[in-house]
């Protein structure tokens, strides 16, 4: 009795499968109609106009580029961009990709904290920073020249922790 329940169950499985690939439904090919042709219309004969002169295209705007950069910002002590300087770096590359042949001078510069070599190097680690982050945005390095500037060019008074961080900075100058 069991074996030929097995059996019919089995059997029921393959018909039920070779019925399925029997009812597939077939796709009808359609030829798409053929187009009636319509009569032309009657041709007037018209006095020819002379043609007006054609108005000069206006000339395409050419976006200028704008090299007003914001300094560049650092953490202390450090060559680590901050995250807010990632916007900031990307504008910037959008801006000179507009003309690849200007070239930059990128100035690093530090606060007065910690001895004038150790500042001189972080301002050049700096400057490496930027250009590393810029020529993985596509911009060619052969455009980029790197200077370090240490503590020597501050831009605010190192009195103040604010004053500090404004001066652990990278700028931009055209080169």
């Amino acid at each position: 009795m069991k074996f030929l329940r097995t059996s019919l169950l089995l059997a029921a499985v393959g018909l039920l499968a070779i019925s399925v690939q029997s009812c597939k439904t077939k796709k009808a090919i359609v030829k798409p109609p053929t187009p009636v042709e319509q009569p032309a219309p009657p041709v007037e004969v018209k006095k020819e106009e002379p043609a007006p002169e054609p108005k000069p295209a206006p000339a395409p705007v050419e976006e200028k580029p704008d090299y007003n950069f914001s300094n560049v910002q650092f953490e202390f002590n450090s060559g680590v961009l901050k995250t807010a300087s990632f916007e900031v770096l990307d504008k910037i590359a959008a801006e000179m990709k507009k003309d690849p042949s200007v070239k930059f001078a990128i100035n690093g510069h530090s606060s007065i904290e910690g001895s004038a070599e150790h500042n001189m190097s972080l301002s050049v680690d700096r400057a490496n920073s930027v250009k590393s982050y810029l020529t993985n945005a596509g911009i060619d390095g052969s455009r980029l020249i790197v200077k370090g500037f240490g503590a020597t060019q501050p831009t605010a008074p190192n009195t103040t922790e604010e004053g500090k961080a404004l001066n652990r900075r990278v700028e931009f100058k055209l080169n």
